[in-house]
């Protein structure tokens, strides 16, 4: 990765004066939502001060782990947690014990985690160091978990909104592997329209994060536009391996092995302790 000839920001430039003149446009939104009664300005507030407390511990982490003797070390665990973390939203996300999930979810995020440490640095893109090690980490599990977690919201919903086309197809005879190539496919492509649309758009109606900090940091912009396409493709192929897992294993835990629709697919009211049969 090139290095940069000089940053295009001062450290005097930034300071506390600028974050909170950056809450302007979050300030006008508050004060838009309550004169309309959106009802919203709680989830505003909560995310901006979720968003200060965790960037600042963050930051102080940063400074402390990575001076120290044993960067690589605090690197590579950082790493483990924010995959575990990741897999546990993911999770928790489907509101219901559903076998398999969880072992999908995670070899998903571990295995695109690693193939994308393994590109960026096998190739010398950027130069290994703990605090790239994390922040290529970060960029992908962090990209991937919103698409994952979508996945998870679509292929429930629609596996629980669409049981009589579960009941329908094991009638017809088929088996785990047929409903999932029936049911899965619509869900995945819905699940994946925001990540592959931010992809379509990209230089058109926005400058990723990446490329822009290499711009401001003085990098040629071809090269800025080769890191940049590197980091895109990476963190599309990760939204896409974690949804087409997840959504993969949900559809498959909707029928038991016994091919009964799992009890979790219906309402509460009509939930039976084992599953229930389209023969009842």
């Amino acid at each position: 990765m090139p290095v940069a000839v000089q940053s295009s920001l001062t450290s005097s430039a930034v300071g506390w004066p600028v974050v909170l003149a950056s809450l302007s446009l979050v300030i006008l939104a508050l004060g838009l939502a309550a004169a309309l009664g959106l009802r919203i300005e709680r989830s505003l507030i909560v995310a901006s001060v979720r968003a200060a407390v965790q960037l600042l511990a963050v930051g102080f982490l940063f400074a402390l782990i990575f001076r120290s003797p044993g960067a690589n070390y605090w690197a590579w665990l950082w790493v483990v947690g924010m995959t575990v973390v990741a897999t546990l939203v993911v999770v928790r996300r489907a509101k219901y014990r559903i076998n398999g999930l969880a072992l999908v979810a995670a070899s998903a995020v571990v295995g695109s985690a690693l193939i994308s440490i393994a590109v960026t640095f096998g190739f010398g893109v950027i130069e290994y160091g703990p605090v790239s090690l994390v922040v290529i980490a970060g960029i992908t599990i962090g990209n991937a978990v919103p698409s994952a977690v979508l996945g998870v919201n679509r292929s429930v919903d629609s596996c629980r909104d669409r049981v009589g086309d579960l009941e329908a197809l094991l009638s017809l005879g088929m088996d785990r592997q047929q409903i999932v190539r029936f049911m899965a496919p619509r869900t995945a492509r819905t699940s994946l329209i925001p990540q592959i649309e931010r992809t379509k758009v990209v230089g058109l109606i926005a400058l990723p994060g990446a490329m822009t900090g290499l711009l401001l940091a003085g990098v040629d912009p071809v090269e800025a536009v080769v890191i940049q396409l590197l980091v895109m493709y990476l963190v599309l192929g990760t939204a896409a391996v974690c949804v087409v897992g997840v959504v993969t294993a949900i559809t498959r835990a909707a029928v038991t092995a016994d091919l009964l629709i799992a009890d979790w697919v219906y309402p509460a009211a009509e939930r039976q302790p084992v599953g229930r049969s389209i023969k009842e």
